[in-house]
Parts: C-alpha cells; sequence; structure tokens
C-alpha cells in the first residue's frame, strides 16, 4: 500500500503499518512537495524499517502495480482529483476523515469510488474502541430496552496556535469547524449506536477564545427516527479540554461512553464496565491518543481489501454523518436570533 498526504495524523499511520508489518507493506509515499515528499519516505523507513519510496507525482503512484491500496492523509479540499485518478487506476482508498468539506463534495467522492467499482473507507477509529464496540454489541442484543435519549458532550481545548496554521478551521480548506474537524468523530459514533437523526435546532458560532472563520462552539437539539431525542453540545473552545463523552438513556439501563470506558447502570441496581481508561486527544495535544485505533482500522481495510468485504466504515456510510453536520449548520444559519427579554430592574 502508499499513502498521499503527510499530515498531523500520519505518523498514528505509520506506527499502525509498522505493527501491521506481517500484512502489510508500504511501498511509498507523496505529498504535495518534493522536499516534504523525501523527508516524509524517510520518517517513513524509520518508523517501518525498510526503504519506503517517495513517489515523484500521482501519476507515477498510480502507475505502480505493486500498490493494492492507498491510505490519503491530505485536506479535504486536495481530494478529488487524488481520488479520481486513485479509483481510475483501481487503487482502494482507506481516507481520513471527512471524505470532503460538505455533503455534496462527499456524494461525489463516494460516486466516483463506486463508479470505479474500487472500495472507499473512512478513518472512524473511535467506532473499534474496546468500549464502542461492547455498547454496540449490547445494543444489538436488545438488552438494553428502547433508546429515550442520547447526550453528546465533545468539550474540547486547541490553543490559537492550533488554528494560526494555514487554512486551519477555514471553510475553503476544511468545510468548517469544531463539527468536521474533530467531533465528527463523536457524532459518527453516536450515529452507528442510535440510528439516524431526522431533525435539528442548533446554534454554532465562533467565540471570543479564538481567532478563526468557522464555529468552535455549537449546542443542539436532536430528533431522531426511533423516536428518541436528544442534545450535542461541540466546542474546541473548552480550556483545558476534556475526553468526550456520549451517553444514552435506555429504558433498562443508562450507558455512558468515555475516556475508552463504558459503564452501565441497570435500573435494578447492577452495574458494569467495559474497556479501559485512555487519553483521546481532547486537549490542547490534539495527537496525545494511542495508535492502536488507527492499526484496527488499517488491519480490518486491509483484510477487507483481500476478501472482498465491506470496510468498517465505507463512504457510503460516512454520508449519514456529513448529513447530520450539514444539518446542524444550515439550522443555525437559518435561526433568527432572539433577545432574552429580561424583565426591569
Amino acid at each position: 500500500m502508499a499513502i498521499v498526504g503527510g499530515g498531523m495524523v500520519a505518523k498514528s499511520h505509520l506506527l499502525s503499518i509498522k505493527d501491521l508489518a506481517d500484512e502489510i507493506t508500504l511501498t511509498g509515499v507523496l505529498t504535495s512537495s518534493e522536499k516534504s515528499g523525501r523527508a516524509f519516505a524517510r520518517q517513513a523507513a524509520d518508523i517501518c524499517g525498510y526503504q519506503v519510496e517517495a513517489y515523484e507525482s500521482l501519476d507515477a503512484l498510480c502507475a505502480d502495480g505493486k500498490v493494492d491500496w492507498v491510505i490519503v492523509l491530505t485536506p479535504p479540499n486536495a481530494r478529488l482529483e487524488i481520488v479520481q485518478s486513485l479509483a481510475a487506476a483501481g487503487k482502494s482508498i482507506l481516507m481520513e476523515k471527512p471524505v470532503e468539506r460538505d455533503l455534496a463534495a462527499a456524494t461525489r467522492i463516494v460516486e466516483i469510488c463506486e463508479a470505479a467499482g474500487v472500495r472507499l473507507g473512512i478513518v472512524f477509529q473511535h467506532r473499534v474502541r474496546e468500549a464502542s464496540r461492547a455498547l454496540a454489541a449490547l445494543i444489538k442484543g436488545g438488552a438494553l430496552g428502547q433508546l429515550a435519549i442520547a447526550e453528546v458532550i465533545v468539550p474540547w481545548w486547541r490553543e490559537q496556535a492550533y488554528y494560526d496554521e494555514p487554512g486551519r478551521g477555514t471553510y475553503e480548506r476544511d468545510g468548517g469547524g469544531v463539527l468536521i474537524s474533530q467531533a465528527i468523530h463523536s457524532i459518527d459514533l453516536m450515529l452507528s449506536l442510535t440510528g439516524r437523526v431526522f431533525e435539528v435546532q442548533a446554534m454554532a458560532h465562533t467565540t471570543m477564545l479564538h481567532g478563526m472563520e468557522s464555529e468552535d462552539y455549537v449546542t443542539a437539539g436532536l430528533k431522531f427516527e426511533s423516536g428518541a431525542v436528544g442534545s450535542l453540545i461541540a466546542s474546541t473552545a473548552s480550556f483545558p479540554g476534556e475526553a468526550e463523552s456520549i451517553t444514552l438513556h435506555f429504558t433498562k439501563c443508562v450507558t455512558h461512553l468515555q475516556s475508552g470506558e463504558l459503564k452501565v447502570k441497570w435500573r435494578d441496581g447492577r452495574e458494569e464496565l467495559f474497556g479501559a481508561s485512555a487519553t483521546t486527544g481532547g486537549g490542547a495535544d490534539p495527537m496525545a491518543f494511542t495508535h492502536d485505533w488507527h492499526k484496527d482500522v488499517i488491519a480490518d481495510f486491509n483484510r477487507n481489501s483481500d476478501e472482498g468485504g465491506t470496510p468498517l466504515v465505507s463512504g457510503r456510510e460516512a454520508l449519514d454523518v456529513h448529513a447530520l453536520i450539514d444539518a446542524l449548520i444550515t439550522s443555525s444559519n437559518s435561526t433568527c436570533a432572539a433577545k432574552v427579554p429580561y424583565p426591569e430592574a
């Protein structure tokens, strides 16, 4: 396999590839410039323990018959041409979230891959945590009863220096702020557990704590297709930053996912604990999390590519989280602001 793009999360992918040396080989890498490509290839070689090529061009990568599939780590706005070329060359694609900057652009990416008959997987590593898998199994088994309320809180923090990086938090490059770049992981995980949301009422805002183009704080009410209701708070302005959480209230229990752990409190008094505590990158260091979750996603994609199966999260399935994010922003932009009518003193 090969990698296109060498951004912040690239090291997690390289460490994962090293751990999966018995299953996959990194043939080469491609970045936006020859200089950065050579540097990334050296880093990859140091971590993986063997020579890694720095491709001169996307055409050179596509022509490499040794490459079965490609990890794409570029910013969202740089993906269309890359996906078109890889799909035309018959290379399956595993892509870091988001698929693109909005639902329409993401749908185009998915349709290109479907038309070419290549697999498209999206990296939503929160789904592979032990606690997440345990909760998904409990829900599937029907033991928890009916879902009544879902509460998602992403109280993260990012320093201003994070948004001072060119393009970060802009609509042109990223497609938005906290929703599409950070909270998208928790929102995707929620949807995988709850099913689809059909109606939202939201407020998205840029606080005085950041100088940036897009939103760093969102609060919303949710109505689910199942009849459940819920709430979402997503922030990168919540100093010093805490782990995100998903709390689901069922008719027979309450489940709480946070920091890699699942706590189940049954209404008959029983309590259960699944998983193990882990950092999730909610504070000033966005990379303060284990690469093991990326490794599981990469291993799943590779094995499914060999066996002809569906990725853990396909491009088509990932459109659900894009649709919800678009609806949240649409709701915020279309709702008239109202002053609170406080009485005179």
